[in-house]
């Protein structure tokens, strides 16, 4: 089965939404599989655009909020630190990941896309490398056993652009708002810190009661304070 056609009939399938330019996307990657494997889940991992989202919620990234990318970049060398993995900058930030997640969108065997993924996270966030260089992209094809050149050739094609904005629009369709997001059944978790409660879900131990979660959210004030002490 392609790894990018959520099978409905399934329970027991996490839907993996990721985009390069994430390094809590990287760090959720090195756990997850083995994570969602020992419960008996296979994980679907499914490349969506983070500046879909962030324009579909009118939300501003990361990067865009200096205070906020620093601590987030802290915060994220300790998370890897933890897992003993390497996490590096980037040769850029924020860049351009569109093609790096069409290619890991086109059909393939699920080991194949694995391996995929595996080596343009590295690319990212361990080598330093520009994954919005079409060369850069074919060398870590290659290196993956895949055929670089093909691969990057058919990540042009209209079926291919199609394929990703489809997966972006899936994905805020089902609720998503940023990356990674995780979704198992109706039940959906966001960010690396999440990966605990999925835990708890997957082993069926999650301590949320439905019967006292509401349908909506807390209806917002119409007007946010912008006042400060004189």
């Amino acid at each position: 089965m392609d790894a990018n056609v959520t099978d409905p009939s399934s329970s027991r399938i996490v839907r993996f939404y990721f985009d390069y330019i994430s390094s809590n996307a990287y760090l959720a990657w090195l756990v997850l599989p083995e994570m969602a494997a020992e419960y008996g889940y296979r994980v679907e991992p499914i490349p969506a655009v983070f500046a879909g989202f962030l324009n579909a919620h009118g939300q501003l990234g990361p990067a865009e909020v200096p205070v906020k990318s620093y601590w987030m970049w802290k915060n994220n060398m300790r998370k890897a630190a933890l897992l003993g993995r390497p996490l590096n900058p980037p040769a850029f930030h924020p860049f351009n990941p569109v093609l790096a997640l069409r290619v890991s969108s086109l059909p393939m065997a699920d080991d194949e896309r694995a391996r995929l993924i595996d080596g343009l996270f590295d690319a990212v966030w361990v080598d330093g490398l520009h994954v919005a260089d079409p060369a850069v992209v074919e060398q870590v094809a290659n290196r993956a056993g895949l055929d670089g050149a093909r691969l990057v050739a058919q990540a042009q094609e209209p079926e291919a652009k199609a394929r990703l904005r489809a997966q972006g629009d899936a994905a805020i369709a089902a609720g998503a708002f940023g990356v990674p997001t995780m979704i198992v059944g109706d039940e959906l978790f966001w960010g690396y810190d999440d990966l605990p409660y999925l835990k708890l879900l997957l082993a069926g131990e999650d301590p949320l009661d439905p019967t006292r979660v509401p349908t909506t959210a807390p209806t917002a004030s119409a007007t946010r304070k912008r006042a400060r002490p004189d």
